[in-house]
């Protein structure tokens, strides 16, 4: 029972670190993205608001991901409810930004 303990505690750590990975992915790519948009700013870039838009869609990719692998360790009901509403919200956003991602790449033709 004792090893069961220690293998479910390093799964959890494991799980921990990962979702550590994924949000820091998506924070620096954040920041990154928004360098580049104001270098883009700068320049007069008639693509900058597709380049904003394609960087903010990444992050909150990395960020969902993150998010889903959460779920894995949850061990209360309402944790999931709470995970489960962050997940949608944020599936939400990156469906938006695909749309004015598209539409943004049609302006452009």
């Amino acid at each position: 029972m004792e090893l069961l303990h220690h293998i479910e505690e390093l799964f959890q750590i494991i799980v921990q670190c990962g979702v550590l990975l994924l949000e820091c992915t998506g924070v620096i790519t954040l920041l990154f993205t928004t360098v580049k948009t104001i270098w883009g700013c700068i320049c007069r870039d008639p693509k900058v608001r597709l380049t904003l838009a394609k960087g903010i869609a990444l992050a909150l990719e990395f960020k969902l991901g993150g998010e889903v692998l959460r779920t894995v360790i949850v061990r209360e009901w309402s944790e999931l409810a709470i995970l489960g509403a962050i997940i949608l919200l944020r599936g939400a956003l990156t469906f938006l930004i695909h749309w004015e991602i598209k539409t943004e790449e049609a302006n452009l033709e």
